[in-house]
């Protein structure tokens, strides 16, 4: 697998109903009113977002989401990626006994320079800094569904 090429897959619990899980995750214009990391998302038509988003390290990512598949019965969404990261990202919302789950799942090649210069050394550090981005969105979603 290429330096630069990361695959990420997150589950996050939550005890709210599933229908409101996959209208938050389904609507990118929400994202920064409940994920920190997400510093602003612009909407280029219905189907695309662009997504400004910044960790814990020192530079942002700029990215297009553009949605492929959105089937609310199935619990289903992929988005496409373009920009600084180039990809997909697949999210599935499930019923479960007493909560539901959100699999987020991520396989993108990073395109911006400096992190393609940096990936032989500090791929490990990247994955930490996704890994924080992803505890702090799923803090916020729980935190935004349940107010």
């Amino acid at each position: 697998m290429s330096a630069n090429r990361y695959r990420f897959r997150s589950l996050w619990r939550l005890s709210v109903p599933v229908d409101d899980v996959f209208q938050v995750v389904t609507d990118p214009g929400s994202y920064p009113l409940w994920w920190p990391d997400i510093h602003g998302v612009g909407r280029i038509d219905d189907d695309t977002a662009e997504v400004v988003c910044k960790s814990v390290l020192p530079y942002a990512l700029v990215f297009r989401l553009h949605r492929a598949e959105q089937d609310q019965r199935a619990g289903r969404l992929l988005v496409g990626m373009t920009g600084d990261l180039e990809g997909f990202c697949r999210s599935i919302v499930v019923q479960r006994a007493a909560s539901v789950t959100l699999e987020i799942t991520q396989d993108v090649v990073v395109n911006k320079r400096l992190l393609r210069r940096l990936a032989p050394v500090a791929r490990p550090v990247f994955r930490a800094n996704h890994a924080a981005m992803m505890w702090r969105g799923q803090r916020g979603l729980r935190r935004f569904l349940s107010s």
